[in-house]
């Protein structure tokens, strides 16, 4: 399998390529990235063969989606499209009434060159509806194929968990994007979360057609694995896996970068990583190229999406991918975990 394999998205008749593109670093995730950087990165994604391109409102509080639209509302139309609803974005300004800011999402690590808006969470039949129609605005595109309802989930929300629910479902979020995919605006929906358990539940209320899943089904991190992926098989749930590197650790070179799902990382995943690191070492090939198409094995997933910020860092990424690795590396790297 390379990165510009064709893969479908459950039963949408969507095609995407086994490597997509993630555009959360083009909010600035981590460090600045200037727009002429990252219309590069996403015009070589495109030269490269990658036709799946993944954005939300949120990236960059709605930098992200006008860069992708960018590249793409001019193109031949043989790319697939996501983004997310659940956020609105609103500005602050002297005399109008806004509801409290949120409180610090975990998962949120904030953007260094975000635009001057700040996010509303809204997950109800109205609050999905606008989010659609805004996101529309911002990448040019009257054409969105796929809706994820971003970062539904305690670990998310916290206390105010089951407000949320309660508007994506009994206020009618679901609902919405069930009358988008019936008049075909979109061809599918799902979650795009940090939490497999939100996806579990969410399938007792609605059918996904196919779910983001970030950081929890990893060469590091298995959480789902037993848990949840035999489900999302069983019920046709087409996943989409992002956070491969679980925040950079998995690509990062030996003594580099010790990130870990958004924070630093613990003296007890460094030694895992370095355990794994000494197996792919064994054989010869990068850790980065074992992580990114560990997901791949698993038959309820349909592609990898990855985040860069420079064209050189998409490269190294498609060179990864596309890495030849020996079967005999699986069982290796599961034994390096105790697995």
């Amino acid at each position: 399998m390379k990165a510009t394999t064709r893969r479908t998205v459950g039963t949408t008749g969507l095609e995407v390529t086994a490597l997509g593109i993630g555009s959360a670093p083009l909010g600035g995730l981590y460090a600045d990235v200037p727009a002429a950087q990252a219309l590069e990165m996403l015009e070589t994604a495109w030269d490269l063969g990658i036709r799946y391109f993944d954005t939300a409102p949120m990236y960059g509080l709605t930098r992200s989606e006008h860069l992708v639209g960018h590249t793409l509302r001019e193109r031949d139309g043989s790319h697939v499209l996501s983004t997310k609803v659940g956020r609105l974005m609103t500005t602050e300004r002297a005399g109008r009434k806004l509801p409290p800011a949120p409180p610090k999402n975990p998962l949120d690590p904030g953007w260094w060159n975000g635009l001057p808006f700040r996010e509303v969470f809204d997950y109800s039949y109205d609050g999905v509806m606008r989010s659609f129609d805004d996101s529309q605005q911002r990448l040019g595109m009257d054409r969105i194929d796929l809706l994820f309802v971003h970062d539904i989930g305690r670990v998310t929300h916290g206390d105010l968990h089951d407000h949320h629910w309660n508007a994506l479902t009994k206020g009618g979020g679901f609902r919405a994007l069930q009358e988008l995919k019936a008049a075909g605006d979109i061809k599918g929906f799902g979650l795009g979360v940090n939490e497999w358990e939100v996806i579990r539940d969410a399938l007792e209320e609605t059918d996904l057609d196919c779910s983001m899943l970030a950081g929890r089904y990893s060469l590091l991190d298995r959480d789902a694995a037993d848990s949840f992926l035999p489900l999302a098989q069983r019920r046709g749930v087409a996943l989409v896996v992002a956070g491969v590197y679980n925040s950079g650790i998995l690509a990062a070179p030996k003594g580099g970068r010790r990130k870990f799902n958004y924070a630093d990382a613990d003296p007890a995943i460094v030694a895992k990583v370095e355990a794994l690191r000494a197996v792919c070492d064994g054989y010869d090939v990068p850790l980065a190229a074992a992580a990114i198409r560990f997901p791949m094995r698993h038959p309820a997933v349909t592609c990898v999406v990855i985040g860069a910020k420079t064209a050189t860092q998409l490269r190294q990424n498609v060179e990864w991918f596309d890495t030849d690795l020996p079967e005999a590396i699986w069982s290796d790297l599961d034994r390096a975990l105790d697995l």
